[in-house]
């Protein structure tokens, strides 16, 4: 099977802000990788996107959300915020109508090379922000369903295990934006 270089090199770039020309860093991504050899999704309209009612309950504070914008022919995307919970708690996933494959990753030096990769999970202690950042933790949307452009927003239901391991959900509107 050929994989598409453009399509590799468009999901690195969503979850790291990697720019042509960089030099000094080689990116290996098992992600980019499988989504290259993946056919695009055809275009959902806006007026079949679900309506999401709000959380009944907020287990997390989310400050400095954001979804990276795509371009065309890209199927992959990052997102991006600031969570602190109130009790200890692990991020274990989230979900969204617009992507059709979901993971909590994160970015990590493997001797000169970067390499993404998915994790299972993500602790929030009680009263400390942990950031996901481009280069590091994140969320990534794959399989998006259509492309995400500036201006909209993003529907995603974050699932959370509290330490009596029950599993609670909540969800957060994310603005699509370049990185601030």
């Amino acid at each position: 099977m050929t994989v598409n270089l453009l399509s590799k090199l468009a999901a690195v770039r969503a979850c790291c802000g990697w720019q042509p020309g960089w030099c000094g860093v080689v990116l290996a991504c098992a992600a980019a990788q499988a989504l290259a050899a993946e056919p695009a999704a055809p275009a959902a309209s806006a007026a079949s996107a679900p309506v999401v009612a709000p959380a009944a309950s907020n287990w997390v504070k989310v400050e400095g959300a954001w979804i990276r914008p795509m371009v065309p022919g890209q199927t992959a995307t990052g997102g991006y915020m600031s969570l602190t919970a109130s009790q200890p708690l692990t991020l274990v996933g989230f979900k969204s109508a617009a992507a059709r494959t979901t993971e909590l990753h994160e970015m990590k030096m493997d001797g000169d090379v970067m390499r993404m990769r998915a994790i299972p999970s993500l602790a929030l202690p009680a009263g400390q922000a942990v950031v996901m950042q481009p280069g590091g933790q994140h969320l990534m949307l794959m399989g998006v369903t259509a492309p995400l452009q500036v201006g909209a927003d993003v529907t995603l239901t974050l699932k959370l295990r509290k330490a009596d391991g029950k599993t609670v959900t909540q969800d957060v509107v994310v603005p699509v934006r370049p990185r601030p």
